[in-house]
Order: C-alpha cells, then structure tokens, then sequence
C-alpha cells in the first residue's frame, strides 16, 4: 500500500463557526441538479459570498494566503441539519480531502466516510491548538490514516476512527464495496438458510406464477 494511499497532506484552514450544518455548507439552490456536477460553486456560499454574490474579503476561503487548501478545521457538531450528501459532494468537488473537528454530524459523518471525505474527531482543545497554529504560521498538515495521527510542525495528535471506517479508506471502499469482500460468507449462509429452510425460498415468485395459472 503506498504512502499516498493512507496520508493526507496539504494546506489547512480554519473555519471557527460551530453547529456548522448542511445547508450552509450547501445550500438549497444548489441541489436542481440530477447529478453529482457544479457543487464546488455551492460550497458555503452565503458565508463566501455577499447577497451581491460579491466575494466576503473576510471569509477564510476567499484570502489569498488560503487559496487550495485541501483539510479544513471546523468547529463542534460540523455537519448537523439535514441528511443531503451534496455537502460532502460539494466539499470534494472544491478540493477538500479531509475535515478536523471536535464532533460531527451522525448522518454527515456517515455520508462522508461512505465517499472518502476523511473526517477526524480530535479534542476541542487540541482542534483549537492546530488553528491557532495553522492561523499563525499557515504551516502544513498531515493526517496518517493508517497510524490514526495528525501532524503538524509543532503538534502530533492521536485520533480514533473504527477499523470499519479506516479499512474502507485505506482500501477506496465504500460500503457495498465493504460488503462485497464478504460475497462468499453470504453466498454459503443464504444456501445454508434455504437449504435449512425450502419452504421459505421464492414465495413472492411462487405466489405470483400461482396467481397467473
């Protein structure tokens, strides 16, 4: 397995707004589309943009010292409100790889994971010591998904993710992908069960054709 496979490495920026949820992330007017395309523009926008659709000069994303960042630092509960999967889309489709914070939203977190948007859940204090750190010295940071680390210059911060979650970002799987690994265990229970139990297999079909003669 390559060093790229399991490292995320890039520039950083922090966005200090707790209870951040989906429809700021991505908001409503955003999601027309029938596919995936042309969420990057979304992204935040009414904290990106001015009713105007001027660029904020003070928003994080529009400073010049922040341009491609590819980790963001968020604050409590990122991620909250609604279910929609636009905002994980919406953050890849900008160029982000991974978000920091002290908790995230469940349905969001899930979302994620299931699309290799890694996400990090790291003490509060310690989330505000990499901002702190980032902020004054806009220095990178590194995510070692394999050894659950995250490093910067001057910090080097354990996290916890479930060796589900780790596996299926070390491997690019997403859960039917996950799933798909154990084909031959569910292959041999589902003949073992009908196997066991005849009576049960096809009663749909069965009671369809009956119905048809």
């Amino acid at each position: 397995m390559s060093e790229a496979t399991h490292h995320i490495q890039g520039r950083a920026a922090a966005i200090r707004i707790e209870n951040l949820d989906t429809d700021q992330i991505m908001p409503k007017q955003f999601l027309r589309g029938i596919d995936k395309s042309g969420l990057a523009q979304g992204l935040l926008y009414d904290l990106r943009y001015d009713p105007t659709g001027t660029p904020r000069p003070d928003f994080v994303l529009n400073q010049q010292g922040h341009q491609g960042v590819n980790i963001l630092l968020g604050g409590s509960n990122f991620g909250c409100g609604s279910s929609r999967e636009h905002a994980v889309w919406g953050l890849q489709q900008f160029g982000i790889r991974a978000v920091i914070a002290p908790s995230f939203g469940e349905i969001f977190y899930s979302n994620a994971m299931n699309n290799q948007l890694m996400l990090v859940m790291l003490a509060p204090q310690q989330v505000q010591a990499l901002m702190d750190e980032v902020e004054r010295e806009g220095t990178p940071v590194v995510i070692d998904v394999g050894q659950r680390r995250v490093r910067s210059k001057n910090l080097d911060l354990g996290f916890s993710i479930s060796d589900r979650h780790r596996q299926m970002f070390l491997e690019r799987l997403d859960v039917i992908g996950l799933t798909l690994q154990q084909r031959e265990g569910i292959a041999a229970f589902a003949e073992r069960h009908w196997r066991q139990q005849p009576w049960c297999k096809d009663v749909a079909s069965q009671t369809h054709r009956r119905l048809q003669t």
